[in-house]
């Protein structure tokens, strides 16, 4: 597995937020598109919809399976990396820069406490197997 990013936190469901200012920029990580394989097609949420943490906002499909994209906290969508429509291989590329999926406001700040550093996800990766 190539080197996780620090400057980011994970969850267990294999998305990864990185902060910007009162803002964070959610994606999948590595080991979640490199299990997935060759992505096919993303759905996205529409620009304005409120998300609740947990909830599905996403789906990612590969040559292999679908997988739901679960929302990392409450906020509202603000952006969607419109590049995927066309190009949803850019997750496969890049997936932690050219293949974000989504900028989200962040309703309460204290939901990014409870995520894990790039040390903690990279256990539990390695728990999986």
């Amino acid at each position: 597995m190539n080197q996780l990013p620090t400057d980011r936190q994970y969850l267990k469901s294999h998305e990864w937020v990185k902060r910007e200012g009162d803002t964070i920029i959610v994606g999948i990580t590595d080991h979640a598109q490199e299990s997935l394989g060759d992505l096919v097609f993303v759905e996205l949420p529409e620009v304005g919809d409120t998300l609740a943490a947990g909830e599905t906002c996403a789906v990612v499909e590969s040559v292999k399976a679908a997988s739901d994209i679960y929302a990392p906290v409450d906020g509202e969508v603000l952006e969607v990396n419109e590049e995927l429509e066309d190009s949803p291989e850019l997750i496969n590329d890049d997936p932690h820069e050219g293949g974000w999926l989504m900028r989200l406001s962040i309703a309460d700040e204290s939901a990014l406490d409870d995520m894990l550093d790039a040390d903690a996800y990279q256990a539990v990766v390695d728990e999986e197997g």
